[in-house]
């Protein structure tokens, strides 16, 4: 399990550099908008056009680079979606087994399922070299396999999670044939 857990580990420094890397996004999303606002208002004062499809563009890019890359971040410090009605009031047993269930029926398979059907988008877009359909827009083939790289984040961060949340059944609940001693060992 040690081999597992050190996984687990290099998985989790991953999605925290990336996300603490990408937050930063956030100021540069907000910076743009603030210029994409100014701009335009200033623009109109002036008679010139000081915004463009560009700016917008970027912004909306921003924004889905922030989403997209950030997912195994959020998973990694629980800061996803979760119906906590009934799981906050669960033992920290029946917590790791309903986030074992959840992870391996429907995180994975929908993160894998996503890598599988964003492929041919992401392949054609780079064939055609996928533009902006509005004037003056970005192309937009360089951003399509960021889909497929943060899917494959959301997939390792997944991986690291049953790793960490297997680790803890087995060392919180021992079984016959496992001392108290050992369970605390695995910790």
């Amino acid at each position: 399990m040690k081999p597992l857990l050190r996984t687990a580990s290099a998985i989790d420094r991953m999605s925290d550099v990336v996300g603490r890397a990408t937050s930063w996004l956030v100021l540069a999303m907000v910076l743009l908008a603030a210029f994409n606002a100014i701009a335009r208002y200033l623009g109109r004062f002036l008679g010139v056009n000081l915004s463009s499809n560009a700016y917008l563009e970027a912004q909306w890019y921003i924004f889905s680079l922030i989403f997209l890359l950030c997912g195994g971040w959020a998973l990694l410090r629980e800061s996803h979606v979760r119906v906590d009605v009934l799981y906050s009031r669960l033992s920290d047993r029946a917590r790791s087994w309903i986030n074992i269930v959840g992870t391996a029926l429907l995180l994975l398979p929908f993160s894998l399922f996503m890598l599988w059907v964003s492929w041919p988008s992401v392949r054609n877009s780079w064939i055609v070299r996928e533009g902006s359909p509005d004037p003056g827009g970005l192309p937009r083939w360089p951003l399509k396999p960021l889909i497929l790289f943060c899917f494959a984040l959301v997939v390792l961060q997944g991986i690291s999670q049953l790793i960490k949340e297997v680790n803890e059944i087995r060392t919180r609940t021992p079984g016959p044939e496992r001392s108290q001693a050992e369970a605390l060992e695995g910790m």
